[in-house]
């Protein structure tokens, strides 16, 4: 027998709004934890930088070297 792995088991995973939702929550009580923080105001800090949509990673500068 295969087991699933947690992303395909997980229905919540599986919906991005649910999954983005519970990824930011998760991260802004971890963080809240860390820094002493509020955690409302730390989760409005992440959604204030990625916006409506998951921003891609910034790709690296291209070298000018000739």
């Amino acid at each position: 027998m295969t087991k699933k792995s947690l992303f395909n088991s997980n229905p919540h995973l599986q919906d991005p709004r649910k999954y983005r939702d519970a990824l930011i929550t998760s991260v802004s009580s971890s963080t809240a934890r860390e820094t002493g923080e509020s955690v409302t105001v730390i989760r409005r800090q992440i959604t204030d930088v990625t916006g409506s949509d998951i921003q891609p990673a910034p790709s690296k500068p291209e070298s000018n070297s000739r």
